[in-house]
C-alpha cells in the first residue's frame, strides 16, 4: 500500500506572473506558502479477484471494468499517460474543500503522481514532480492554469519561485530569523468563506487580459522583493499587510470573477471590527488576513477564525511525502 500526502498552499504576491502568457516575455515570481492542510492519497494494486478491475474513491466511487473509463480527468489522464493498465485501487481524501483557491487541483495532480510513481516502484525528484504536474494539466487536460501550484505542492515549504522565460524556475527558501517569523505567523488568519469556483474559468478570462494588463503585472511582481524586505527588515509587521491588500486591489482589475461580492463583503467586516486590521486578502473562497491578532475575532455566523496554528507560513511544512 503506498499513502502519499501533498501539501495545499497559499500564494502572497506574484500570481499571475507564473501563466505562460507572461512569463514568456517577462519571467516570473511569486512569494508563497504551503501550509499543514494536505491531499491523501492511499492506492495499491489490486488483486485480480474481483469482479471488477479498478476501484477510485475521490467524491464520487468508481467501478471499474478498464482503468480507461475512470472519470475523473487527472487519473484518466495519468492512467494513459503512465501506461497503468493492472488493476488499482485509489482513495483520496482532502483535508480542506476542492475548489478553494489553494491550490488543491495542482496539490492532487502531484500527490497522484508521487504515489503511482512507488506504486511502479520508482522514486522522483520534487522537480521531476513539478514538471510532471504542469505537463499534464496544461499539455493533457488543457487546462488554463499556471505553474506556481504544482512547485509549491512538489517543493513544499515558504519559498519565492523565480520563473524564466523558457519555463525553467528556481525555489529559493525564505530564511527568516525565528522570532520575527513568528510574529509573522502570529499575524496571519485563514478563514473559509464557504465558496468555491473552478480556478480554470477565471484564468481564462485573466490570460485572455494580460496582453492589456502590463502596468499591473510589473506592479505584483516588483511586490514580490517588497514582502521579502518586510520580512527580513526590521519594522512593523503590518506593512506586509498592507502591501497584501494593495496586492489584492491590482489583482481584482485582472478578470471579473476574481472578487466575488462575498469577497468584498469579509473584507468590509472584518476591517469594521476595529482590531488594528492592516489588510485583508479575500480571494474567492478563502480570506487570508494579515492583521492584528486577537483571540476574539470572529467571522460570519460567530465562528471562531482558525488561527495560525495550523495555517502557517513556514519553512517547516513538508513538500510531497
Amino acid at each position: 500500500m503506498i499513502i502519499a500526502r501533498t501539501p495545499y498552499r497559499i500564494s502572497f504576491f506574484g500570481g499571475g506572473t507564473d501563466y505562460p502568457a507572461w512569463f514568456r516575455e517577462h519571467g516570473g515570481r511569486v512569494l508563497s506558502s504551503t501550509i499543514n492542510r494536505y491531499c491523501h492519497i492511499t492506492c495499491r494494486f489490486l488483486p485480480p479477484f474481483f469482479d471488477f478491475k479498478s476501484r477510485v474513491v475521490w467524491s464520487h466511487i468508481e467501478v471499474l471494468r478498464e482503468n480507461r473509463d475512470v472519470l475523473h480527468p487527472v487519473l484518466k489522464a495519468l492512467f494513459d499517460h503512465m501506461g497503468l493498465d493492472q488493476g488499482i485501487e485509489l482513495t483520496h481524501n482532502g483535508d480542506l474543500p476542492a475548489q478553494s483557491g489553494l491550490g488543491s487541483s495542482s496539490s492532487f495532480t502531484v500527490c497522484a503522481l508521487h504515489a503511482l510513481h512507488a506504486l511502479q516502484g520508482t522514486m522522483v525528484t520534487k522537480r521531476e514532480l513539478a514538471h510532471q504536474a504542469i505537463h499534464v494539466e496544461q499539455e493533457l487536460l488543457r487546462e488554463n492554469v499556471g505553474i506556481q501550484d504544482q512547485i509549491a505542492a512538489a517543493h513544499g515549504g515558504f519559498n519565492r519561485i523565480d520563473i524564466t522565460q523558457d519555463g525553467n524556475y528556481a525555489v529559493h527558501p525564505m530564511t527568516l530569523d525565528p522570532l520575527r517569523q513568528q510574529e509573522f505567523e502570529r499575524h496571519l488568519i485563514l478563514l473559509y468563506t464557504g465558496q468555491s469556483r473552478r480556478a480554470t474559468n477565471i484564468a481564462a478570462e485573466q490570460i485572455k487580459n494580460t496582453p492589456n494588463k502590463t502596468k499591473e503585472l510589473e506592479t505584483m511582481q516588483a511586490m514580490v522583493d517588497d514582502a521579502i524586505g518586510i520580512l527580513t527588515g526590521n519594522g512593523p509587521i503590518a506593512e506586509f499587510g498592507k502591501l497584501i491588500h494593495e496586492g489584492w486591489e491590482i489583482k481584482r482589475s485582472l478578470a471579473s470573477a476574481i472578487a466575488p461580492p462575498l469577497s468584498t463583503r469579509s473584507t468590509t467586516r472584518r476591517a469594521s471590527t476595529g482590531r488594528s486590521a492592516a489588510s485583508c486578502w479575500a480571494p474567492a473562497a478563502v480570506a487570508s488576513c494579515c492583521c492584528s491578532p486577537s483571540p476574539r475575532t470572529t467571522w460570519r455566523s460567530s465562528r471562531p477564525c482558525r488561527r495560525s496554528s495550523w495555517c502557517r507560513s513556514s519553512s517547516s511544512v513538508p513538500a510531497a511525502t
